[in-house]
């Protein structure tokens, strides 16, 4: 019990602004300006989330996350496990300088390409759009990449070798024999990629001019500039912003747990 001392102090570390939140978004003003402050709500009420719906355009910022964030997580399943058994179970001359090519750029902060990566899509006429936040991902993620390589490093290369004594292309064998098998560690990274997109600020607010096309983050941030700080619609609103990254983690624990601590031992 002791042991778990510190682990659970620092859980109560990182939950405990969720809770003060979650509560926040349920109090009356009264009750979040009261001195001394509480942590409960003495009057429960729904109309901060009542009120954040009607300032808050929240059904178009959600669908327009929705799209950015399915279309990055399509992107990651598809390219990553693709570069990541190019890596590791194709032999070719560039699999070693693949593998030192994305280990350096995970090295490298994204503030460094910040810049020039603006001007190149900015170059493209893709500022404004959709496509700096999508097209990435569709391009592999290094960390993402890495995650699956480690993971299949465990995979027998005596099932591909007899897949492809069989007569299966390159192609077949890893769809059909590499991909089930790798299942928990790309679960993992569609979880990963779901909660990075879900909750990225930064780049929408780079890239999105319009805000018609604003995601949740930005949104969110909008109203918190309009309406002067209204604490209890804003923690409402956050509450609605926050639940479906927590649902997605819920739904995929048991591969992201897997995927990680496989990804771990190699």
């Amino acid at each position: 019990m002791l042991r778990s001392l510190p682990v659970i102090g620092l859980a109560a570390v990182f939950v405990f602004p969720f809770v003060v939140m979650l509560f926040t978004a349920f109090k009356t003003p009264e009750d979040i300006f009261s001195a001394p402050p509480t942590l409960l709500p003495e009057s429960w009420t729904l109309e901060n989330f009542a009120r954040a719906f009607e300032d808050i355009p929240v059904w178009l910022y959600l669908g327009n996350t929705l799209l950015v964030t399915v279309l990055s997580v399509i992107g990651t399943i598809i390219s990553c496990p693709l570069v990541a058994y190019a890596s590791v179970k194709i032999r070719w001359a560039g699999a070693r300088p693949l593998l030192i090519i994305v280990l350096l750029t995970m090295m490298l902060p994204p503030q460094v390409t910040l810049i020039p990566v603006f001007l190149i899509w900015n170059g493209l006429g893709a500022v404004g759009t959709y496509l700096p936040l999508v097209v990435p991902a569709f391009l592999g993620t290094p960390f993402l990449i890495f995650m699956i390589r480690q993971f299949l490093v465990s995979v027998p290369n005596e099932l591909i070798e007899a897949a492809r004594i069989d007569g299966a292309s390159e192609f077949r064998t890893y769809a059909q024999i590499v991909l089930p098998i790798a299942r928990p560690a790309i679960v993992t990274a569609a979880v990963f990629q779901f909660v990075w997109t879900w909750t990225d600020f930064l780049n929408p607010l780079i890239y999105l001019t319009d805000p018609d096309r604003y995601t949740l983050s930005i949104g969110l941030y909008a109203f918190f500039g309009q309406n002067d700080v209204a604490w209890g619609p804003l923690m409402a609103a956050c509450v609605l912003f926050t639940i479906p990254a927590v649902i997605v983690f819920l739904v995929g624990q048991r591969f992201f747990i897997g995927g990680v601590s496989a990804g771990a031992l190699k």
